[in-house]
């Protein structure tokens, strides 16, 4: 056995343990970072990032697909899984390289290998033990599914939906949350017929009514099928196929069953419990500064309650390696976390919606304002519907912004900075939004809920 030691030992190579582990070392910090795969985790090489070259595909194929209404001559003359794999590989490798290299430059010392924490605090990794002064838990999340759903065959998680080699005649998802409605998007771009089975009577259920309502239109025209407010029953698949039973005995069948229903916390048989470490239902209990009750012992990413994204880990683990380095570091509660979906339409929020608003503060205390992309002239030009919803207070400031709309990711972060340093309308309708942008829409729900509205009534 043989014992190495260091300032920091990350634990999980994901989006919040190479954060810190990055910011660790801006900070002088000696650090470990142990990764049981590749550093990267889940967003880079299963999720985030190669999901988003497919959907950048499927955006193409749409875009040729529709050339001709633009004026343009082009055929689409198919899809070529090969190519679309190549592409969406070539991405993420090019990507890893490029984090890999940045790891290296930082003096972080990589451990490849599954690591486990000790009653002492260390890590162990095979015969090798890991010391540091504080140890971070970033060790992330896994494809959940449902009791006596047995994923393999036909039956897909998003992992195994990428690395298909085909594209299905006919695919079922099950679940109509933002791994489901992406996939649905994408598989629908490229020529799949396409059901959703969602449980809850929406899709998109966590966002703003009107969003997910302006979805269930939008994919209703691009002919992707749902099925809501059901429970799903079972699912029994053949060598061709696989069938889905619901709770009130509606059945679908198709080629493929892609479970899109959460994500875990990967925390089991990790050595967690053992040394003091307090889990609920599988997550890691911290404090509002990510702290552990064990003294050195933080955590951050998928594993600690709340949203489950990328752009929360990076954060979480930047803040822990500047606590840990004496530096203060702001919390950023879930709340002022942009969402985004980058399916076709997308959908992006930040703040509450206007149910959660009126549910806290009273009907009469909210106002919320709705202005439609068809007016919207950068809309118009890319050819794309939705609307722009800005939740406020009663003279007050705005607590939520909510768009639908192919592109509208890119604009969030406006939102974000309203909602989190309680803009009013007021402060934000003098600021002037570059004519002609998608931007120009939020800048009229701004106007108009200054009372000033310019291309609205």
């Amino acid at each position: 056995m043989t014992t190495h030691t260091f300032d920091i030992v990350v634990l999980g190579g994901g989006s919040g343990g190479y954060a810190a582990a990055l910011r660790a070392s801006e900070l002088g910090k000696s650090v470990a970072l142990i990764e049981k795969d590749k550093v990267g985790g889940t967003c880079l090489h299963r999720g985030c990032i190669p999901t988003k070259a497919l959907l950048h595909a499927a955006e193409v194929a749409e875009h040729v697909r529709d050339a001709a209404s633009v004026g343009v001559t082009a055929t689409l003359e198919g899809i070529d899984p090969a190519g679309v794999r190549a592409y969406r590989e070539g991405i993420v490798a090019k990507k890893f390289k490029g984090l890999e290299g940045l790891v290296k430059a930082r003096g972080i010392t990589t451990v490849a290998g599954l690591g486990r924490l000790n009653p002492d605090h260390s890590v162990s990794v095979g015969d090798d033990v890991y010391v540091g002064a504080d140890v971070i838990l970033a060790t992330g999340s896994y494809s959940r599914s449902l009791p006596g759903l047995e994923i393999g065959g036909r039956i897909l998680t998003s992992e195994q939906a990428l690395a298909l080699d085909v594209i299905p005649e006919r695919v079922l998802i099950l679940g109509g949350g933002v791994i489901g409605v992406e996939f649905a998007s994408v598989w629908r771009s490229f020529g799949s017929e396409v059901t959703i089975i969602e449980a809850l009577p929406h899709l998109v259920p966590n966002e703003d009514i009107a969003l997910s309502k302006g979805l269930e239109r939008a994919f209703r025209r691009r002919g992707i099928q749902y099925s809501l407010g059901t429970r799903f029953q079972n699912a029994v698949q053949d060598d061709t196929s696989v069938t889905v039973t619901q709770e009130d005995g509606k059945e679908f069948t198709a080629d493929y069953l892609l479970v899109a229903v959460g994500r875990g916390p990967v925390t089991a048989d990790l050595g967690f419990e053992e040394a003091g470490v307090v889990l609920d239902r599988g997550f890691v209990t911290v404090d509002e500064n990510l702290r552990t009750g064990v003294p050195g012992v933080w955590a951050v990413g998928d594993i600690v309650p709340g949203l489950q994204l990328a752009h929360r880990g990076f954060q979480q683990g930047i803040a822990v390696a500047e606590r840990i380095a004496g530096l203060s570091s702001a919390n950023i509660p879930d709340v002022q976390i942009p969402k985004v979906t980058y399916s076709s339409p997308e959908v992006a929020s930040v703040g509450v919606t206007e149910e959660a608003a009126v549910a806290e503060h009273g009907a009469d205390a909210v106002v919320a304002y709705e202005y439609n992309l068809a007016g919207n002239g950068k809309s118009e030009i890319i050819g794309t519907s939705g609307l722009v919803k800005v939740v406020r207070l009663k003279d007050g400031p705005v607590v939520g912004v909510h768009l639908l709309g192919d592109r509208v990711g890119e604009l969030i972060t406006e939102g974000q900075l309203a909602v989190a340093w309680e803009a009013h309308p007021e402060d934000i309708a003098p600021l002037i939004h570059a004519h002609p942008t998608q931007s120009e829409a939020l800048g009229e729900a701004f106007l108009a809920l200054a009372g000033k509205p310019l291309h609205a009534l």
